[in-house]
């Protein structure tokens, strides 16, 4: 079996490196530390776990794939990682063809899932928390929810360490070492070089940096997020309040239940600020807070002053389309990228090892067209209807703080 070099140990890195090591190969996992890697995107309370997809199936059958393995991971670990609390997609008006919530609606019943159509005043109560004035219809997925993904990473790091898999946790990548004949390794920071047969690079928004002949089909992307202390934290609690999208296709607002620690987190799924990972740029803006706090006055009128009690800019690695990027290149032998998860990559972390692997492996799996090398995509033809886009001057005005490129 080749050996591997693995670079990067979030979700991408590890499940692939414990993939691989199962699948017998010989696999170094590297990464700069610590771990979970306080930058990365995975690095947080929770990311929701959803088969809600509008029309794409594609995307709606991996959930489901991943949803029944993540359930099995909770035994497995013998920690409850993944809550399934529900997750609900609303809207201010009544659902129509072609919105995100009325076509994940209509392939969420044809697929079999359990779910509610919330478009009545008697079905708002069950969520006192909400503004049953401004939201009148939607979709509750009552088989989804959300996984602690900081602790998910430690798990699988504590994981991938037992099965034997090399970890460098103080090894910062510096580039690929690279000839005429392909990739044959990476070199540190430190200069040393590390030899392979392949390289698999699951850096997430670091990509563009670290190897810039990617920027033309990857943008780094930051997202604001807030952790609040709710003052009534029982309107919060998951049996009242799951997973949310609040009119996201328009206001971009997405939401989790209080956790353990009486903490909830809001966040936002847009458009974002282009920045390296590592910008000193990287910090939630007062406009981020203007923002959030107009969105919480109209929804959670009960949230309107909730205190801020932690707040990070989330990065993306968007792709032009949407999908991920999971591919060899074509142009440099003995690489692999796997990198583009567009904000929602998280939710499929049981299956994307599996994944990864295929591609290392060159296995057959119909997934991987829709992840292939595609650089012909061109900007603008993105596929996430769950994404706000702003579409007018005005919009574009109120949410300046999602359009600042370059930094």
């Amino acid at each position: 079996m080749p050996r591997i070099i693995v670079v990067g140990a979030g979700i991408n890195g590890v499940t692939a490196a414990i993939e691989l090591k199962k699948r017998g190969h010989d696999v170094v996992l590297v990464d700069p530390g610590p771990l979970p890697h306080p930058l990365a995107a995975s690095t947080d309370i929770s990311k929701a776990v959803r088969a809600a997809y509008g029309a794409d199936e594609d995307y709606t059958a991996l959930a489901e794939r991943s949803i029944k393995i993540w359930r099995e991971w909770n035994q497995k670990f013998g920690t409850q990682l993944y809550h399934e609390v529900g997750v609900m997609f609303v809207r201010q008006r009544e659902l129509k063809p072609g919105d995100f919530e009325h076509e994940s609606f209509k392939t969420l019943e044809r697929r079999g899932h359990k779910i509610e159509r919330m478009n009545s005043a008697r079905f708002w109560k069950r969520f006192p928390a909400w503004n049953p004035a401004l939201y009148r219809d939607g979709v509750l997925e009552l088989e989804a929810g959300y996984a602690e993904s900081g602790r998910v990473v430690a798990t699988l790091i504590r994981r991938a360490k037992s099965l034997g898999i090399e970890l460098l946790e103080d090894a910062s990548f510096f580039k690929l070492d690279e000839s005429d004949d392909g990739v044959s390794g990476i070199v540190l920071g430190t200069g040393e070089r590390i030899a392979s047969d392949l390289v698999v690079m699951t850096v997430g928004a670091w990509t563009p940096y670290l190897l810039p002949f990617t920027k033309k089909i990857f943008r780094a992307s930051g997202q604001p997020v807030f952790h609040l202390q709710p003052r009534q934290p029982e309107l919060f609690a998951p049996e009242c309040f799951p997973v949310f999208g609040a009119d996201i296709t328009t206001t971009g607002y997405y939401g989790f239940p209080i956790n353990r620690d009486g903490v909830m987190k809001i966040a936002n799924h847009g458009p974002g600020r282009e920045m390296s990972p590592e910008s000193p740029k990287r910090a939630v803006t007062p406009e981020d807070e203007k923002n959030l706090r107009e969105f919480l006055s109209s929804t959670f009128p009960a949230l309107a002053d909730a205190p801020i009690v932690y707040s990070r800019v989330c990065m993306y690695c968007d792709t032009h389309d949407g999908n991920f990027w999971i591919a060899r290149d074509p142009d440099r032998r003995g690489l692999i990228i796997a990198a583009g998860d567009c904000g929602h990559g998280f939710k499929f972390a049981p299956v994307l090892g599996e994944i990864i692997a295929d591609a290392v492996e060159e296995k057959p799996n119909p997934i991987l067209q829709k992840f292939r090398w595609r650089p012909e995509v061109r900007a603008g033809s993105g596929t996430d209807v769950a994404r706000f886009k702003p579409q007018t001057p005005n919009a574009q005005r109120r949410t300046s703080n999602f359009e600042i490129r370059g930094s």
